[in-house]
């Protein structure tokens, strides 16, 4: 999530307001809808390079969304995996992006890890809307856990910022084996309330991703962390969505951190525990490496 996106988010909203453009059918053909299309939705421009290295270095993943919207993601393998994990960018990222740090997760902590791009981003067709960008996430997982061989629920899911709220509806609408949240909000209508507090944003926004709502229908296990100087999503949300979690769950201050400030080694070592702590997966135990 950038930090100029919602503030142009609650510029539509006001707009909005003014010309009374608050009916659902109205708000969908308004040129103001748009406009709070492109603030909640900032994919960058793909760049060739990074797409080009990283698939020398990662599994191409093409899949399909419900509605035959054609995706791209990328997989990283492990002989042993210590986890199978789904990973859900912010809203200015793609794929390409995260070279580093699907590396860092395959090495350093035994993960075979997949990411992949919402419809509109990076080299995934369409155009990004929260019920599209949700199914995608649907469809991702299915593609995972074919390719691993694992039931959809023994993965594990993780999210920063807006892939956070992604990967909150995935587990609380279908579970997971564990969910992980970096820096992540309570909905979108709430962060934009919260900067400017006399606007109705929350009757008026369109794009919602309501985590509080939904993640106390999740009830297993949440390692969730967030910056206390964070100056989009204020620590005190993910306080606040923390707290709504059902299950077993730990929560991570990242002392001093900025929204799109880097973790922490205090954070990885939670990472860590937490993938110790983890039941064991329901299917039958087979490596990854052979399937294909």
């Amino acid at each position: 999530m950038r930090g100029h996106s919602l503030l142009l988010a609650l510029f539509t909203a006001v707009i909005s307001a003014i010309s009374g453009c608050t009916s659902p059918a109205m708000k969908a053909q308004s040129p103001l809808a748009r406009f709070e299309q492109k603030a909640v939705y900032q994919p960058p421009d793909p760049s060739p390079w990074s797409y080009a290295m990283g698939g020398t270095q990662f599994e191409d993943a093409h899949f399909a969304s419900s509605d035959g919207t054609r995706l791209h993601g990328w997989y990283l393998d492990h002989s042993q995996p210590r986890a199978v994990v789904l990973y859900a960018h912010g809203n200015g990222e793609n794929v390409g992006n995260l070279e580093s740090l699907l590396q860092e997760l395959r090495d350093k902590h035994q993960f075979a890890v997949m990411a992949f791009d919402y419809r509109g981003y990076g080299h995934s067709e369409g155009t990004p809307s929260e019920a599209g960008v949700l199914s995608d996430a649907r469809a991702a997982r299915i593609w995972l856990a074919k390719r691993t061989g694992l039931l959809e629920t023994d993965i594990v899911l993780m999210g920063r910022s807006l892939g956070g709220g992604v990967m909150v509806d995935l587990a609380s609408s279908d579970g997971a084996r564990g969910l992980i949240l970096e820096s992540t909000f309570t909905s979108l209508p709430a962060v934009a309330a919260r900067q400017v507090r006399w606007l109705p944003v929350g009757r008026l926004m369109q794009n919602r991703y309501d985590s509080l709502t939904k993640i106390g229908q999740y009830h297993g296990p949440l390692l969730q962390s967030h910056g206390d100087a964070d100056r989009l999503i204020p620590y005190e949300m993910g306080q606040e969505l923390f707290a709504a979690a059902a299950g077993p769950k730990k929560f991570v201050t990242i002392e001093h951190g900025d929204h799109n400030d880097p973790q922490t080694p205090e954070y990885y070592q939670a990472l860590d525990e937490f993938i110790d702590s983890l039941p064991p997966v329901s299917s039958p135990s087979t490596s990854t490496s052979e399937l294909r």
